[in-house]
């Protein structure tokens, strides 16, 4: 609730001064954007690939290990002790191995991330260049983000500059019946999000 006040106040002060001072404001909303230009459609299904194969990968690790575990459990009363403490550290060796694995493609500045920053942050560069260049050409004092997190209770549809940043960015835009629209890479949608890896936990000894 707090940050909803905050919000409102927020873009109730900024458009307040816009006003008082004369200034102009529009918004686009980024999401629609993104969701019709193919560069980036296609920039997702990579990321998409790329998330399912190394994740492919960290499972087939995890049977390994598994296989591994179940063997030497039906095994364990044939095993001497010294076979016994090499066989539980082969297991744990392998366990280390894939959990780091995991953190390095799926972790914190991890492989996906640095894969997304390389295909997703140049089409996003695009985008805050155009969206500059048009505050600069139109004189406008502020340009919203519509799908951001700051709160827009109404919007009016005139002030939405979203089709002038796909047209400037070289798209064309098709305006279909009863308001909504597309460009001519598809429909608009909501934005994809990050492929979550699933957690394989490792067998229990």
């Amino acid at each position: 609730m707090k940050n909803f006040k905050s919000g409102l106040l927020f873009f109730a002060l900024v458009l307040l001064s816009s006003f008082a001072f004369g200034q102009k404001y529009a918004y686009v909303n980024t999401e629609y954007i993104l969701d019709n230009i193919p560069e980036y459609k296609n920039a997702m299904q990579q990321l998409d690939n790329v998330s399912l194969t190394w994740q492919k990968e960290i499972e087939d690790r995890y049977a390994i290990i598994d296989k591994l575990y179940k063997a030497y459990q039906a095994e364990q009363v044939l095993l001497t002790e010294e076979m016994k403490k090499r066989r539980q550290d082969e297991i744990t060796s392998k366990e280390k191995d894939v959990k780091d694995l995991q953190k390095q493609r799926f972790g914190v500045d991890g492989d996906l991330f640095k894969k997304k920053q390389e295909l997703i942050k140049p089409i996003q560069d695009k985008i805050y260049n155009a969206v500059k260049k048009m505050a600069n050409d139109g004189s406008y004092a502020v340009i919203f983000d519509k799908s951001s997190e700051l709160i827009m209770l109404y919007a009016n549809p005139k002030y939405d500059k979203s089709d002038d940043i796909l047209k400037s960015l070289g798209y064309n835009v098709i305006k279909k019946e009863g308001g909504s629209k597309s460009s001519s890479s598809g429909s608009s949608g909501s934005e994809k999000k990050d492929p979550a890896p699933a957690q394989n936990p490792a067998p229990k000894k």
